[in-house]
């Protein structure tokens, strides 16, 4: 097991971090929102791509493009430690969005199949990409904090689940080192800022198989003359409904789904063959091996009886084993969160999710010599829509909030995006922080001196007055709980909190009303001899001193465009559109549009004039988990990922 860093000292070091992520952070919110406008579909994720590397190397991170296809490598080298590898998954689904946000997709691309369709992020990977580089941009800005070698990994195709073994099958680890740990995250439909926690196995595993049954056509007034596919593959679906609910065990969990069903072209036409796609899932691998061997036998077996003229043909499409967390790591990455950010917002899941993922593959689960993982869940619902949801319970409520994969998931911009940088940041200084805390100021990459920095203090959030929103994943006791650390109280000196071209970051988001703010709960300040400046009124994530006045010389910056074709891998079509860019000198980020590129979609362009939906509810209070024991979530419903 790697190093363990004591929780205390993690979060003393995230609290001297975080201030820095007020200077990156209106970077990371347009980040989201330009890869929330231009979604890519797995393995064509050419411009997200492009836009992690020439981040990161702005950063300083040796930069490897064009791994297992669009694949990001990026590794920051700081001295003897641990390595550490942050993961987050890039690729988007073929969904049409409906979230009626006013940065909402409108592309479309072409599928693997050929087809047409929209393109949305319904599963959050426009978030976890931007807080992946947010997280690497505090690292980097605060190496005085921390020694070891932090690698980024910005992975394609994870909802085809397959990127993760092909980055790996195209030598990751020889162009990163192997490292200590595995970290990642996902964000989920539970409320806004959470993280949840779970030891053992956190994710199912999965199978997914095509299968073309053959039949003998002709007339639909003829039937006795032919052998039908469509009657054969009813059959078929309806027989493997029965091998959960009889041939498996009711102690164990498993599930058979067919998604896909297809033939035909005319009613009167019976057709010589008819196609479906079934997936099947299971928490443990010998089960899953049963079920998969009931389903390949039920598929022959029911052509056989038809007398179909040809075996059907099964072609397994993806395959991913379960993902299981780490305990011991788990453990650790838990403890540092909750020293953080708080007991009541992180719990732990009593059951695991009946989703899939692929980043378990980055551990080497088969291998003699396993590396540990630690994957965690990351709550997006805004807490308004939590409280209004129907149902009394948390497992009620998650039913009724959008969830992934749906064309409505949209999660609270702000309180998520902060937590997932900040919860990334922790669980990397859990491994990599320094025994003692620097009194020195950070190190500040891109431009920036010390000299250029002035001296701020900063304070963590007090706890929040009025309704407390319950959510119980799990039968541990959640009161209680301690508020994010600070240094003995002593201030920090750390970087001015504003960027300079932020002004119009509220216009482009869609944020801004007509009349006074909304009210929110009066914060209380926790009594002491000397009270902190007051805080925020929102979230459970890292908070922040209030604005002080822009910093001297050029602020941090996302990377501008490269020139020519990424390095190995796919390469990209030559007309697509643009990566983020931000140009220090030029207008504020995202206000205008550029030229819109030959044979891309255009960049996003916000027009104040135009009507655009409400703004979505400002973030509530934090999440306290009720007294009582209360069940726990279900898994969301989506194929191969949460």
């Amino acid at each position: 097991m790697p190093r363990a860093l004591d929780p205390q000292t993690t979060a003393r070091h995230a609290s001297a971090i975080m201030p820095l992520a007020e200077e990156v952070f209106p970077l990371v919110e347009g980040i989201y929102v330009d890869l929330h406008h231009n979604p890519e579909l797995s393995n064509q994720e050419f411009r997200t791509a492009r836009t992690v590397a020439e981040w990161l190397n702005r950063c300083g991170f040796e930069v490897t493009s064009g791994v297992g296809g669009t694949g990001v490598v990026g590794v920051l080298r700081n001295g003897d430690g641990p390595t550490v590898l942050l993961r987050g998954d890039m690729d988007a689904l073929p969904i049409l969005e409906r979230t009626g946000l006013p940065y909402a997709s409108t592309a479309r691309a072409t599928d693997v199949d050929g087809s047409d369709v929209p393109v949305m992020h319904a599963c959050g990977h426009d978030l976890h990409t931007a807080c992946l580089v947010g997280a690497a941009d505090l690292l980097s800005s605060a190496r005085n904090n921390w020694q070891g070698t932090l690698v980024i990994v910005a992975q394609p195709a994870e909802e085809t689940v397959s990127g993760a073994r092909a980055m790996l099958a195209d030598g990751l680890y020889s162009i990163a080192p192997r490292p200590d740990v595995v970290l990642a995250q996902h964000v989920g439909p539970y409320p806004a800022g959470m993280v949840i926690h779970r030891e053992g196995t956190m994710f199912a595993a999965a199978a997914s198989y095509g299968v073309r049954v053959f039949g003998r056509g002709g007339h639909a007034s003829r039937p006795h003359a032919t052998v039908d596919p469509v009657l054969v593959v009813a059959n078929i679906v309806t027989r493997l409904q029965g091998i959960v609910a009889r041939e498996v065990d009711p102690t164990d969990m498993a599930v058979v789904t067919v998604g896909v069903l297809s033939a035909g072209s005319r009613s009167n036409i019976i057709p010589d063959e008819a196609y479906f796609e079934v997936d099947i899932r299971a928490f443990d691998l010998a089960v899953h091996a049963r079920v998969e061997a009931a389903v390949r036998r039920v598929i022959q077996a029911e052509a056989l009886a038809a007398a179909a003229p040809r075996e059907p043909e099964v072609t397994l499409k993806a395959r991913v084993a379960p993902t299981a967390n780490d305990p011991g790591n788990t453990d650790q990455v838990r403890a540092a969160h909750r020293a953080y950010f708080g007991e009541p917002h992180v719990v732990d899941l009593l059951d695991p999710r009946t989703g899939s993922e692929d980043c378990g593959e980055f551990g080497l689960p088969d291998s003699e010599d396993p590396i540990p993982t630690v994957y965690w869940l990351l709550g997006g619902t805004p807490h308004e829509v939590w409280e209004k949801a129907p149902g009394d319970t948390p497992y009620e409520k998650l039913v009724n909030v959008p969830e992934n994969h749906s064309p409505f998931f949209a999660p609270d911009r702000e309180p998520t995006l902060r937590a997932g940088v900040a919860a990334m940041t922790v669980a990397a200084m859990s491994y990599l922080g320094t025994e003692e805390v620097p009194a020195t100021p950070l190190a500040v990459p891109g431009g920036l001196t010390e000299a250029d920095a002035e001296p701020a203090q900063f304070a963590p959030a007090a706890p929040e007055t009025g309704p407390a929103l319950a959510i119980h994943l799990d039968d541990t006791d959640g009161g209680g709980g301690t508020p994010p650390i600070v240094d003995d109280g002593a201030p920090h000196p750390v970087e001015p909190a504003v960027m300079t071209q932020q002004a119009d970051m509220p216009e482009l988001l869609g944020d801004v009303v007509e009349g006074p703010a909304p009210a929110g709960p009066e914060p209380v300040v926790p009594p002491g001899p000397a009270a902190p400046p007051p805080p925020p009124p929102s979230g459970p994530a890292f908070a922040a001193p209030p604005p002080p006045p822009p910093p001297q010389g050029a602020p941090l910056a996302a990377p501008p465009p490269s020139e020519g074709p990424m390095e190995g891998g796919a390469q990209e079509p030559p007309d697509g559109p643009p990566p983020f860019t931000f140009d220090p000198a030029g207008p504020a980020p995202f206000h205008g549009a550029p030229p819109t590129p030959s044979g891309g979609q255009p960049a996003f362009t916000f027009d104040p004039a135009a009507p655009y939906p409400p703004p979505p509810p400002p973030a509530g209070p934090p999440v306290v988990p009720p007294d009582d024991d209360g069940p726990h979530g279900p898994g969301p419903n989506q194929a191969y990922e949460l």
